[in-house]
């Protein structure tokens, strides 16, 4: 039988690290998206007020649905990534060396398992909810409280209201654990 120059053993290592890298650069990228929630929220509230036109919030809802979304799916998959490594990377990996499936990639599951992870988890969809939903909410609030708000204006606010109410849901459901959408990592 002729020698390999490449194990399966390699490949699979080669995947972990690449899928690895993967879940780091979806980590920075999500978690700057609540930074440039924070400035974009800031800058619109304060050019609304400077400028004292309350149809300016109005801009608040559809980008923090696009930034609340792209957050969301990028969390989702940094949990994949989780899941994939803990039930089929680590396991073929444990195979190839013989070894229990548990004693490969120890990390992967432990840090799931400490007593905080749950209040951790509450903790961060509480804060995903105020920055992607309730801050566009408040805004369409303050919108609709002005008392200028025209019939076109209204019913694009209703559209976003819906869009943002839309986004809240899905924050949640996939934040339950064996919800319908999956459960974070």
């Amino acid at each position: 039988m002729p020698e390999r120059d490449v194990t399966v053993g390699q490949l699979l290592l080669t995947e972990y690290q690449a899928v690895k890298d993967e879940q780091k650069t979806r980590i920075g990228f999500r978690d700057n998206l609540l930074y440039v929630t924070l400035t974009v929220v800031a800058a619109v509230i304060a050019a609304a007020a400077q400028a004292k036109q309350p149809a300016m919030l109005l801009a608040l809802p559809p980008v923090c649905v696009v930034l609340g979304w792209t957050y969301l799916v990028n969390d989702q998959k940094i949990s994949a990534i989780g899941a994939y490594v803990r039930g089929d990377l680590g396991p073929r990996l444990a195979a190839l060396a013989q070894a229990e499936s548990g004693e490969v990639f120890r990390w992967e599951a432990a840090h799931r398992g400490d007593s905080r992870r749950v209040s951790r988890k509450v903790t961060q969809c509480v804060v995903d909810l105020l920055a992607f939903c309730v801050v566009p909410l408040s805004a369409l609030v303050v919108y609709w409280a002005g008392g200028d708000v025209s019939a076109g204006l209204a019913v694009v606010s209703l559209v976003e209201a819906v869009a943002v109410v839309g986004l809240g849901v899905s924050v949640v459901r996939y934040a339950v654990p064996f919800g319908a959408g999956g459960g974070a990592g």
